[in-house]
């Protein structure tokens, strides 16, 4: 079964790397700089951020849903993404080396499933999750800090 795994638009975070820092803080979001690779990974193009990289750090909510499960975290955006990564049947790389937590969710919302699991054994996993009929779509959380990662779709 195949899947496609996608990051955030960039579009949505552009107007806030224009911000100072100080209108920064007012909306709680951080101006960080990378000092260590890995470290900093970011939520569109889910690549780790090279040393020297300027990203930001906000909370986003990453499950919009009407059900209790309606979710919002930290991420990392690093302001030299231009497209967000969006490839079928391929694992990035920045997954592959973290502790992952894989959630499963219906249509409305509703968590199906969950599991806790290397990256590398990311790409064995989601087939298994898309067994359930009702399962919609996964999320992909950093098992450690509880960052999200990435949405998982079905492709058909």
């Amino acid at each position: 079964m195949s899947y496609r795994i996608t990051g955030l638009d960039p579009e949505q975070f552009k107007p806030l790397f224009l911000l100072s820092d100080e209108e920064l803080a007012e909306r709680n979001i951080k101006r960080v700089v990378a000092d260590s690779k890995p470290g900093f990974p970011c939520r569109v193009s889910l690549k780790d951020a090279q040393p020297g990289e300027s990203l930001l750090l906000l909370n986003y909510e990453h499950l919009p849903v009407d059900s209790p499960y309606r979710s919002t975290h930290a991420i990392f955006v690093n302001e030299n993404a231009q497209e967000r990564y969006d490839e079928i049947d391929r694992v990035p790389e920045v997954m592959l080396a973290r502790l992952l937590s894989v959630r499963s969710f219906d249509a409305s919302g509703m968590m199906l499933d969950a599991e806790v699991l290397e990256g590398a054994q990311l790409d064995a996993a989601i087939p298994r999750f898309f067994e359930e009929p009702r399962a919609h779509y996964l999320h992909v959380h950093n098992a450690k800090r509880g960052c999200f990662s990435a949405r998982v779709d079905r492709v058909k």
